[in-house]
């Protein structure tokens, strides 16, 4: 008879539950350093220190550095926000021109396995779950591309069993047959099933931290293969070892410090662009947002996170930062914020833009809109079509652009 192999215990803490920077023995480790690196940078920052003056000569350098980050990102930096704005729109129109691009994301399943007490889509939450067989993902891609757009965001969530590896990547499998670009929003992987997505046709992967405050990371991922914090970290990764070409890194800006978070995601990209040198990095700036109009029905002990105070011009401080620290980055701002802030930070700051957004499973086809559909992830505060975000971004002076890549393949 074999013998079974022994399996070492997660270490878990007083309450029962897994460690949040432990590791489950199936996960990949990258071992680069760059975490360690990443949370020692971020937790040493004072904010405090810095004043009108340094945020002033962190505008002057063509060049900056974390301490310039830091600098910009400061409550000192806030009184001084027309003159980073007017530096970052320089170094937007030098590197990015006016063109502005245009995606969609498309939800395909909504079942998961987390608990996060800030997600509709939560685990313990009693929401309606949906995920879509092949004809109902090829009717959502068919009704989206007759708008026009060339990229789409296959969105899952977090839930191996109801939408692992297989089941995604035939659906970017599927996409490739009307985008020409196609990005993943879905679980971290390990680096063998990010390359069978990527092989399928998948271009980029977004990932976000959440919060890089590890202390509240666990408060409020309480249970679910997201509770790992480094596993999760580390996904970018493992998406570039595996071939991606481009990924994405944010904070949902409102879990914690937003300052010390945003410093994190930026230094992080950071880390990664320079260990991966090809890599084309991007910025999303999510702040937190109501889940079903504040009506959601909770799982006895669940909690929801209280509304967030990271408000317009903090948000407007942040992707300025972003851009004057990472100049050639993508930054995306998404249809969470209103239509006149969204159209204020394009050709701004933000370069790429979602446009004829559902957060629901199965609401772009007309032909599915008497079957059932999944709830959505949160609510969104624009509703623009995309025709209606095209015109929007002509009447700015700026160009909508449905792609920037060509499929040799094709």
């Amino acid at each position: 008879m074999a013998k079974i192999p022994e399996v070492t215990p997660l270490p878990r803490d007083a309450s029962g539950r897994v460690e949040v920077l432990s590791w489950r023995p199936q996960f990949d480790r990258m071992e680069s350093g760059i975490m360690a690196s990443v949370l020692a940078d971020a937790q040493g920052v004072d904010f405090t220190a810095y004043d009108a003056g340094h945020v002033r000569a962190a505008l002057a350098r063509r060049r900056r550095s974390g301490e310039d980050l830091a600098a910009l990102l400061s409550p000192a930096a806030a009184p001084l926000l027309e003159e980073i704005a007017a530096v970052a729109q320089r170094e937007t129109r030098e590197r990015f021109g006016t063109a502005i691009g245009l995606f969609t994301p498309l939800y395909v399943s909504n079942y998961c396995q987390n608990v996060c007490s800030y997600c509709g889509l939560s685990a313990t939450h009693r929401v309606a779950r949906l995920r879509l067989d092949d004809d109902a993902v090829d009717a959502e891609l068919r009704a989206i591309a007759a708008t026009g757009l060339e990229e789409v965001l296959i969105l899952t969530g977090e839930s191996a069993k109801f939408a692992g590896t297989a089941y995604i990547a035939g659906v970017v499998a599927q996409a490739t047959r009307y985008f020409r670009t196609v990005g993943i929003e879905v679980q971290p992987m390990n680096i063998a099933d990010y390359r069978a997505v990527h092989e399928a046709g998948a271009d980029f992967v977004s990932v976000y931290q959440e919060t890089y405050d590890v202390a509240a990371y666990e408060r409020y991922h309480p249970s679910g293969y997201k509770r790992h914090f480094a596993y999760r970290f580390e996904a970018q990764e493992r998406a570039l070892a595996a071939g991606f070409r481009g990924v994405s890194f944010g904070a949902l800006l409102g879990l914690a410090d937003f300052r010390r978070d945003a410093y994190a995601a930026a230094v992080h990209a950071a880390q990664v662009q320079r260990a991966y040198p090809h890599a084309e990095v991007g910025f999303s700036v999510p702040r937190l947002r109501p889940i079903l109009g504040g009506q959601l029905p909770l799982a006895e002990g669940s909690t929801v996170v209280p509304a967030t105070d990271v408000h317009e011009r903090e948000l407007l401080q942040v992707m300025c930062a972003y851009r004057l620290f990472l100049p050639f980055s993508s930054i995306t701002i998404s249809s969470r914020e209103r239509a006149e802030f969204r159209d204020g930070v394009l050709g701004l700051v933000a370069t790429k833009a979602s446009a004829g957004v559902s957060t629901a499973v199965g609401e772009h086809a007309p032909e599915l809109a008497d079957s059932a559909s999944g709830d959505e992830q949160f609510e969104i505060a624009d509703e623009r079509s995309v025709a209606q975000m095209v015109a929007a971004i002509r009447a700015r002076g700026l160009q909508p652009v449905m792609t920037d890549h060509v499929r040799l393949d094709a």
